[in-house]
Order: C-alpha cells, then structure tokens, then sequence
C-alpha cells in the first residue's frame, strides 16, 4: 500500500487496530486488506509463533493446567486446549496472563520493524485489542461488527457446533456492543460479502486520506 504524504504532515507512522468477535468476519477483512497490499500484524499468528520461540510458556501451561493438554510424545494438544479455555473463561484469563506479555513484546516489535523500514500504515490484527489494551496504542480502531443471532449462525456452521456450544463461545469474549465504544470505524458485516467489500474499499480511500 503507497500513500502520499501532505505537505506539512508529520513523517510518522499511522498505527489501525482492526478487531471483532468470533463470527463477525474480521477475517473476512484482513484478507481484502491484505490483498491490497497493506502491512498486517497478525496476533493469532504471532500467538503461534511465540509459542514455538518460547519453551517455557508451554512449560507454565502445564504447571498450571496439568499434563492433561499434550500427548504421549509431548507435543500440545492445541485444539483440544482453545475448546477448553472457551468454555472457561476464567482458564482463558489464566493462559493470557501468560501469554500475552509475550504476545504484545513482539507486536512492538514488528511495529518498530516496519517503522524503520519508512513504511506509513500498519494494521494489527488482532481479536482482544480492546480487551488487552492494545487498542491504546492505536491511531485508529476498526470494529468488524455483526448482530449476535449473526455471529452465532455463522460460528455453529464453520465450526460444527450446536447452539448452545456457539453462543457460549461468543458469550466468552467481550460483547460487540462493548467494544463499539472503543471503535473510530465500524463495518457492518451483517449480510454479503459484496457489501463488505464495499464498504472495505471505503475504508481504503479513507486511509489514503490520512496517510
């Protein structure tokens, strides 16, 4: 993604939060921008990576959620592990507590990495900004919002789950209507993927407005 900078505008790099809950589509978004070119900070792929780089947080996860969550051979049993910190939100606090530190370490790394390559937009994607209080840190934050009878259709569909398993996975996060007033900009993922693109594409122009 190229912008031009105005006349006059400070030379520093212009950092947008994008984030939603499970079943809003912010997936759906990250790809668009992506495949415009735009520089991603994904926190799920970070979460994963820190993980491998760093032993001793599977080490903690198993002093504090017993052995019970890696097979035979040692390895974690990672599905098994996200079913079980969903259902209990607490346990999930718990393994962010953990991993978190770790996780906001190398956003801030990655950032200073593409701040120093002179790049003028970066977009962290990730799903508990807010919640982390990593929306702070932002220029701008972008919500992928959906109505609540939305997001659970579209989790019990991807993910095979009954009602009542979707709407405990939602309930685990904070609510859209929370997070709306941490939010610059909504898109309202409701309905087709051409409305999203859209209003997507509406966001870019925007974006090159700024920077």
């Amino acid at each position: 993604m190229h912008c031009a900078l105005k006349k006059g505008f400070i030379n520093k790099m212009i950092k947008i939060g994008l984030t939603g809950g499970i079943g809003t589509g912010k997936s759906t978004v990250s790809d668009i921008l992506k495949g415009e070119k735009f520089k991603i900070i994904d926190a799920d792929i970070i979460a994963k990576e820190v993980l491998e780089k760093n032993p001793e947080i599977l080490d903690m996860v198993r002093t504090q959620f017993g052995s019970g969550f890696f097979d035979w051979r040692g390895e974690f049993r990672r599905k098994e592990f996200g079913n079980h910190i969903f259902r209990f939100p607490k346990q999930r606090v718990k393994y962010e507590d953990i991993i978190m530190p770790y996780i906001k370490q190398s956003i801030e790394e990655n950032i200073k990495v593409y701040d120093k390559k002179g790049e003028k937009i970066i977009i962290i994607d990730a799903p508990t900004l807010i919640e982390n209080n990593l929306h702070i840190e932002m220029d701008y934050v972008i919500l992928v919002y959906a109505d609540n009878s939305v997001q659970i259709q579209r989790v019990m569909n991807r993910d095979k789950l009954t009602k009542v398993e979707a709407v405990s996975r939602i309930n685990s996060q904070m609510s859209m209507e929370a997070k709306k007033e941490f939010a610059n900009i909504i898109i309202d993922n409701n309905t087709d993927l051409i409305d999203t693109q859209k209003q997507v594409y509406d966001l870019i122009d925007f974006i090159k407005l700024i920077c």
